[in-house]
């Protein structure tokens, strides 16, 4: 069995374990990722590692290798006019034009300017792989003998009919990503919905492994997290009950540090400006249009994803806030997922901010309030 699925904690090193398992494969490794940032890291960690990018190493964008191993060697497989045409690439947030593909092929897929559009290139891609009768997975699967997939639960829609395909080919598949960080999707789409917000576990269980596991999910090997400390990884797993519980490594290196305000503290807004001047966190946000400290610095939720701190102090919604106060309150996906990103980008502090009326009987007893020091 070639494919693994490997659900990893926050700070647990999935990166850095993908890292290391190509650099030990001899033939051709492709490692995708969904986002420039991440392929970013990814190309950073392989130079600290050493030196280089080895020559078996390719490392790309999702959208940059469905574009150049998928798209532009058979896009003439869709229609005849497409052979001549030097394709491009248009990202967008939305659903693209709603021409209906059997009417029109090419406004379908393309811009004006013969630019395939982002929520429509994995669908392509599975369109051309029929017509050629399996050429394209074919042709993907005899350059890269090894496919690693960084950040797995970005990918939705056609996207997984991908990886059904790369399952049942003769390269190895390993994914590995974090369900609780869905704070990105490759796109929007209708196609294998029930799987969106994160469920690749759900994906690999009811779609592939209905009669034989032909892709092992790995709930284990990355499941202790180097950054976060075991206060903070505990609150965290409430937010996701149904995964198993984060925890913090053994390493002496991850945690060599005072045993001074470690945890989670909840701070009341006048108590704030002593927060910050006393412990310099970084301060984290759902957006620009939340009142915030201009002398620290601050992130959104959602670009902090990746991010490593030693203290932060958080500014909730009122959805988080009645959370909060009690767990069994419904939390949006995309909410769920950012502020579950917020916490653990932490190594040894975090603080959220409650409103001064808050009673501290009624926000649960996994918190310390903050005393402000003179």
């Amino acid at each position: 069995m070639n494919n693994k699925l490997i659900i990893a904690a926050a700070g647990a090193g999935k990166t850095t374990y993908l890292i290391k398992k190509a650099l030990k494969r001899k033939k051709k490794v492709l490692i995708t990722t969904y986002t420039i940032s991440n392929e970013d890291e990814i190309i950073k960690k392989i130079y600290d590692t050493v030196g280089y990018i080895p020559s078996h190493i390719e490392i790309q964008t999702w959208f940059e290798f469905l574009l150049r191993q998928g798209v532009r060697p058979f896009q003439g497989t869709m229609h005849n006019k497409l052979f001549e045409k030097n394709v491009g690439f248009y990202l967008t947030e939305k659903k693209s034009a709603p021409f209906i593909e059997e009417r029109n092929v090419i406004d379908h897929y393309f811009t004006n300017q013969m630019k395939i559009y982002s929520d429509k290139i994995s669908k392509f891609i599975i369109k051309c792989n029929e017509k050629s009768n399996g050429e394209v997975i074919s042709r993907i699967t005899k350059i890269y003998k090894h496919i690693f997939i960084d950040e797995i639960q970005d990918l939705v829609g056609y996207d997984l009919d991908i990886i059904r395909l790369f399952i049942n080919s003769s390269s190895e598949l390993l994914m590995v990503g974090d369900p609780r960080q869905t704070t990105y999707s490759t796109h929007p789409s209708d196609r294998l919905k029930q799987y969106r917000n994160g469920k690749i576990v759900e994906f690999i269980n009811k779609e592939i492994n209905q009669k034989k596991e032909i892709c092992k999910v790995d709930k284990k090997t990355l499941k202790k997290s180097h950054r976060n400390n075991e206060k903070i990884c505990s609150y965290s797993s409430k937010l996701y009950q149904n995964l198993p519980k984060s925890e913090p490594c053994k390493c002496d290196s991850c945690h060599d540090y005072e045993n001074s305000h470690i945890g989670v503290f909840l701070v009341y807004k006048r108590d704030l400006h002593n927060y910050l001047e006393n412990y310099n966190p970084v301060q984290l946000r759902w957006d620009r249009r939340v009142k915030h400290d201009p002398n620290y610095m601050v992130y959104n939720f959602g670009e902090s994803k990746g991010l490593s701190f030693d203290r932060v102090v958080i500014y909730p919604t009122s959805k988080i806030e009645a959370w909060m106060k009690n767990n069994t309150n419904e939390l949006a996906d995309e909410t769920r997922s950012k502020f579950y990103v917020a916490i653990t980008r932490a190594r040894k502090s975090v603080a959220i901010v409650v409103d001064d009326n808050t009673d501290k009987n009624n926000i649960g007893n996994e918190c310390c309030f903050y005393s402000p020091t003179v």
